[in-house]
This record gives structure tokens, C-alpha cells and sequence, in this order.
């Protein structure tokens, strides 16, 4: 597991809107309008692509008050006559769990930046890849991640084959023509071979979170090798694995 520590910058603007008439004196509507940054380690302001959607928890007034954001600077634009802390969600990329910040909205200066830190703790390669963008990573290279005991993680694959799914060069034969729940393991093994290095670690990530006991899956970290027979694979598993396969090497 690697330690990684981030400065989010969260960046707020707002104006009156002197086209409105104010709510009662001295409350006059304002627009406003909140995004999220990163920070590296130069001080310079980066997209957070480590953050695969960004969650604004808005006060209870608000039509729809859970606004979500799938894009950087995940951008919220909203008018009103009031400040109100707003409990923001950032929910990292790869399945890594959310972090949580409170903003402060407030109308005393037109633009206002806030940053604060957060801790990171993932041993998933794309993530960590993701945040060499924004600073150093202890004990990763971009393509390893240093395990207890110095062994390392691969993150690239160099085989796929016969229904089977591996990061080094380690594969699994299975029947010809076989196929389960509806899919085509030959022609999902062929799929397999032309995904991207991060996709090809989405297909990990997604075995590795749904693994039962019935499953024969072989994780070598010495050798970096990840070995998986579909057709043990739960039917559910086994079709999400295809829709998710297919979408990406067609």
C-alpha cells in the first residue's frame, strides 16, 4: 500500500446579478460557481484527474441538492442570496473510496481559494499513475508499485490467451468455442488481447473486488502475473466482464 498526500484546491467565484432584484434589502441574488483542482508540488494548479466524479451536497433548499460531476474541474454554477457550508464528496478513480471536505460559501471577496490536503492509501496502479501528474510516488515508477518485501506489481500485460486473462506471460488453456451465461469465452479471450494497459487493469480490478472462493484466479506479485479461468467466473461477473470488455476493443 503507498502513502500519497494531495493539496485540492477548491476555487469559488460569485458576483451579484444586478439584473435580479435583490431577495430584501441588502440580500441581493448573487451567481456562484465552485470547481476542484489539484495542487503539485510546485504549487502550480492541476486538473484532478484522479477523481472520477465530484459530488456538491448543496443545502436542502436547492432543487436536486446532490449535484454530481463527472468531469475536471467539475464545475458547479448556482445562484442565490445566501452562504452556506456545503459538504463536498470527491470519489477517486478505480474504485478508491471517497474523501470528504466542507466548504465554506461565502460572499465576502468575488473569488476565494480554499486548499486542503488529503491522504491517499492504494496499491492500484492507474490511480497511482494518475497521481505522478501531480508530485512524486513513493515507491512507484509508473508501471510498478513496490510491494512489502521489495517484490513489484506489474501493470503491464504482456499476454492474453484461450480464456484467460494475465499481466505477465503466464496463460491458461481452455475447450475451444466454449461459452457460458451467453457469452463467447473464446471471442472474449480475443477481446482481451486488444485492451489498453489500463483497461486490461480495469479487468483485474473489477475480478479482484467480486472474487469468491469458487473462482480459479492465480495473482503471482513476484513474477507480476495474473492469471484468471473465465469460465469460473460467476455468471454476473462473467457478463459484466463482457460488456465491459466489448465496449473497449471493438
Amino acid at each position: 500500500m503507498v502513502e500519497v498526500k494531495r493539496t485540492v484546491r477548491v476555487t469559488t467565484e460569485q458576483h451579484v446579478m444586478t439584473d435580479v432584484p435583490p431577495i430584501e434589502e441588502g440580500f441581493p441574488m448573487r451567481k456562484w460557481t465552485i470547481q476542484i483542482t489539484l495542487l503539485d508540488d510546485k504549487g502550480q494548479e492541476v486538473p484532478a484527474t484522479i477523481f472520477d466524479k465530484v459530488t456538491y451536497h448543496l443545502h436542502p433548499t436547492f432543487a436536486n441538492p446532490h449535484r454530481v460531476f463527472k468531469k475536471a474541474p467539475f464545475k458547479i454554477e448556482e445562484q442565490g442570496w445566501g452562504g452556506f457550508d456545503i459538504p463536498i464528496s470527491l470519489t477517486l478513480i478505480e474504485k478508491g473510496g471517497d474523501k470528504k471536505l466542507n466548504h465554506d460559501l461565502n460572499f465576502g471577496k468575488e473569488k476565494y481559494v480554499v486548499d486542503q490536503q488529503i491522504t491517499i492509501n492504494s496499491n492500484k496502479v492507474g490511480l497511482l499513475k494518475e497521481l505522478t501528474k501531480s508530485g512524486p510516488v513513493a515507491n512507484f515508477n509508473g508501471s510498478e508499485v513496490e510491494t512489502t518485501g521489495g517484490n513489484k506489481r506489474k501493470a503491464n500485460s504482456n499476454s492474453l490467451n484461450g480464456g484467460s486473462a494475465t499481466s505477465g506471460s503466464a496463460v491458461k488453456k481452455m475447450k475451444v468455442n466454449a461459452t457460458k451465461a451467453g457469452v463467447d469465452l473464446e471471442k472474449m479471450a480475443e477481446y482481451l488481447t486488444h485492451l489498453k494497459e489500463d483497461d486490461l487493469l480495469g479487468v483485474v480490478q473489477m475480478v479482484n473486488d467480486n472474487k469468491t472462493s469458487e473462482m480459479s484466479i492465480k495473482n503471482d506479485e513476484e513474477h507480476g502475473e495474473f492469471t484468471m479461468d473465465l469460465y469460473t467466473l460467476p455468471d454476473t461477473l462473467l457478463k459484466s466482464l463482457w460488456d465491459y470488455v466489448k465496449k473497449r476493443a471493438e
